[in-house]
């Protein structure tokens, strides 16, 4: 019996180190979200990422956004995500290290989660069957067809998605 509360210690000793990293890291991530948003995201050659409202239709929110984003020259993309999402998290924190910098030098992603969005977010015409998602929003807000989803986990994920990110935005 007490090998087993032994165990059972260890067990949870583990998974709260786990939860604690991770809420760490979804901490920073959030802190860095906001940090950009607040400051505009003209405040940094690269890739900035714009937190969503977690309220309100998505179209009228991206139109407002694609307005922001001409008046600082940059690009607009709809990036919908998760905290689950493997390869979604690597491609989040290489942008936030500035790797993805040079590549995409005045990219705004207007940043959505697909769990607590998705039902405003396929009214609006943005869903697929994998993510991360990148979408070149209409300009009604509107979801358009010019479209990159899905990644691969492990190491190669920014290596997978930054090429294909990149063509769709040459298109």
């Amino acid at each position: 019996m007490r090998v087993s509360l032994v165990a059972r210690l260890a067990a949870l000793l583990v998974v709260c180190s786990a939860l604690a990293s991770c809420d760490h890291a979804v901490s920073e991530t959030a802190a860095a979200s906001a940090t950009a948003h607040d400051a505009g995201a003209s405040s940094r050659a690269g890739v900035a990422f714009v937190a969503a409202p977690p309220e309100g239709e998505v179209a009228p929110l991206v139109v407002d956004a694609l307005a922001q984003a001409a008046r600082e020259r940059r690009t607009l993309l709809v990036y919908v995500g998760a905290t689950w999402c493997e390869p979604c998290q690597r491609f989040h924190q290489a942008a936030l290290h500035g790797e993805l910098d040079a590549e995409f030098p005045s990219l705004t992603l207007l940043e959505f989660d697909l769990d607590r969005d998705r039902d405003r977010l396929f009214r609006a015409g943005y869903k697929a069957k994998y993510i991360p998602l990148f979408v070149l929003p209409e300009t009604n807000g509107a979801a358009s067809d010019q479209m990159l989803s899905g990644g691969i986990k492990g190491e190669g994920a920014v290596g997978f998605i930054a090429p294909r990110l990149k063509e769709l935005l040459e298109r």
